[in-house]
């Protein structure tokens, strides 16, 4: 598949405002290895080669366990290879992705509170976000996968 057309110079404001949105999470509380789950279990679930292709690398490049990427789209019945608090990051994750569904659930949200402040909620709910339109832009112009 070919890739379309490049949002950055076909819409330059826009995408400059998407890079914006990254760069304000860049400061969030959350750490790289976490940021990245958020980042791969969204674009597993949006079906994102692209996204999928460099958040794995990513996540590879700061510490992430090949075993723990490759069981993430399953993490359920692996539980016990990631934290309770990764378990809350994960299931906002799909929550937030899968608005339609129910969206972000009470249960979930109570769970989220355990760990997290509501800055630090905002903040996932940001991270979420920003994965699912960088997601919807790959997808929708066909971004060609990294080397």
């Amino acid at each position: 598949m070919s890739a379309r057309f490049n949002m950055a110079t076909a819409h330059s404001t826009a995408y400059k405002a998407m890079l914006g949105l990254e760069g304000a999470l860049q400061n969030s509380f959350l750490n790289p290895l976490q940021k990245e789950l958020i980042k791969i279990r969204s674009s597993q679930i949006n079906a994102c080669a692209f996204c999928l292709d460099m958040h794995t690398k990513d996540a590879l490049k700061y510490g992430e366990t090949p075993q723990r990427i490759f069981l993430l789209n399953a993490w359920r019945e692996a539980k016990e290879l990631y934290t309770e608090e990764e378990q809350v990051l994960l299931m906002m994750s799909e929550e937030i992705t899968l608005i339609n569904q129910k969206g972000l659930s009470e249960e979930t949200y109570q769970q989220a509170k355990k760990f997290f402040d509501e800055s630090q909620i905002a903040q996932i709910i940001m991270a979420v976000v920003t994965i699912n339109a960088w997601n919807r832009i790959a997808i929708s112009t066909h971004l060609p996968i990294g080397g």
